[in-house]
């Protein structure tokens, strides 16, 4: 962590603006150099024992979010380099361009001086954007989420129940809720209702986070460990409607336990308001 007495950004402290939602304090940052935040990986949003990769690319985000004078990430790509723990972790941003519609930095994020991730971003106004429109894909069809089973937290690979299943509500379809009952057979890919809980804030920030906590789409198609993400892309497309997201993960490519995955995000208007592309490896399952 850089040393000397903090130097607090004019701006917000944090990316909630004071903010209570579990989100955008755990997602927290504060300015303390030129170039540099600082921030606290928490362990309230866990697999196992390692925070969310999504989670953790988020707090990196917020430092880019700082830094840039356009309000919304469009395109995020990170690198993982290794897991990141809870605890204190340093930010370093490189603004490579600052436009008046778009902007791009990177950032590293750093705990022990050993690097997690770096990413890649570029933030613009979501609102602004005018063009052509063409949209083939489709929103899963999904029963009403009260019809569909809560995702218990016995259906991980894990001796202990995730932190993140606190954080994020996720209510498979039927037709993808067999992996639950132990059913490994069927395709890489799981659809269902997705949100944060206790949280009715929905915003491009969270839309990155909620890419990257639906259960892998390989366990509906066999028995895996932990799936860790190598390199995460998403694409945020639109400001999302309030409410339960439509989520759908899949898995297509899976070669020498390497995998490629795919999330679509959709909101209550029918629109494809977030979409992903990750490389994960699969570990073997626990003893």
């Amino acid at each position: 962590m850089p040393s000397g007495s903090p130097v607090r950004s004019p701006a917000v402290a944090s990316t909630g603006g004071g903010s209570t939602a579990p989100f955008d304090v755990d997602t927290g940052v504060s300015r303390v150099g030129e170039r540099t935040w600082e921030a606290t990986v928490t362990d309230r949003w866990s697999i196992g024992r390692v925070p969310n990769g999504g989670y953790v690319l988020c707090t990196a985000l917020a430092a880019v979010g700082q830094a840039v004078g356009q309000p919304h990430p469009l395109t995020v790509t990170a690198h993982y380099l290794s897991p990141a723990t809870p605890g204190p972790a340093a930010i370093d941003v490189d603004v490579v361009k600052e436009g008046r519609s778009l902007s791009t930095a990177t950032a590293r994020l750093s705990q022990e001086g050993k690097a997690r991730l770096i990413l890649l971003a570029t933030f613009g106004d979501l609102r602004a954007h005018r063009g052509p429109t063409l949209v083939a894909a489709v929103p899963p069809e999904l029963p009403h989420p009260d019809r569909c089973p809560g995702r218990g937290p016995d259906t991980t690979p894990f001796p202990e129940p995730p932190s993140l299943v606190d954080r994020v509500e996720f209510r498979p379809a039927p037709v993808s809720a067999g992996w639950m009952a132990g059913q490994r057979d069927g395709p890489a890919r799981i659809e269902g209702w997705l949100r944060l809980v206790d949280d009715p804030a929905l915003d491009p920030a969270r839309l990155v986070l909620l890419c990257d906590v639906m259960p892998p789409a390989v366990f509906a198609a066999m028995v895996t460990g932990w799936v860790p993400t190598l390199e995460l892309t998403v694409h945020v497309r639109a400001l999302p409607k309030p409410g339960w997201l439509r989520a759908v993960v899949s898995s297509r490519v899976i070669v020498d336990g390497l995998l490629e995955e795919e999330c679509e995000l959709w909101d209550g208007d029918d629109r494809l308001v977030a979409m992903s592309r990750q490389l994960a490896r699969i570990l073997p399952p626990p003893a």
